[in-house]
């Protein structure tokens, strides 16, 4: 099972509880990890849009960043590494989708804990891979294809 440790660094209304975050990163994670430990740190604007600019240079916020651990040699962890998620933008996000907000917070969790394992979606070909896993997963807990709009 995951360990979590969720960080609310912000007011917000609504957010899922930690045993919704706790069930979606369980999902993501389990598949490749015994072990894992994971925080999510819960985010406003403005530290959202500091860290994209600070490591991405995108200057704006954003839905979910991911921040591997990379252990150093010879060091055994079963940390996997911090998301920082934007509820603000997650809810704008799913309202332009017309989506379920929980249901889209349930996907950043999960693309998030992806991208924490190393999968990417720069090249057409891994995207469809990361995509497939995201479907499934999300389908698992019920909750509809994330990219049904993009088909």
């Amino acid at each position: 099972m995951t360990e979590l440790d969720l960080q609310i660094a912000c007011e917000f209304d609504n957010l899922p509880s930690f045993e919704q975050f706790q069930l979606w990163a369980d999902k993501a994670l389990s598949h490749y990890r015994e072990d894992a430990e994971l925080t999510i740190v819960i985010s406003d604007e403005a530290q959202s849009q500091q860290l994209n600019n600070d490591y991405r240079g995108k200057d704006k916020p954003t839905n979910v960043l991911s921040f591997p651990f990379e252990a150093p040699p010879g060091i055994e962890l079963p940390l996997v590494g911090d998301l920082i998620i934007c509820p603000a933008i997650v809810l704008a996000e799913s309202i332009e989708q017309e989506k379920a907000f929980h249901d889209h917070f349930a996907h950043m969790v999960i693309h998030g804990c992806l991208h924490l394992l190393g999968f990417d979606h720069i090249k057409d070909e891994d995207a469809l891979e990361m995509e497939s896993i995201e479907k499934q997963l999300l389908a698992d807990l019920n909750i509809a294809d994330p990219y049904r709009d993009d088909i």
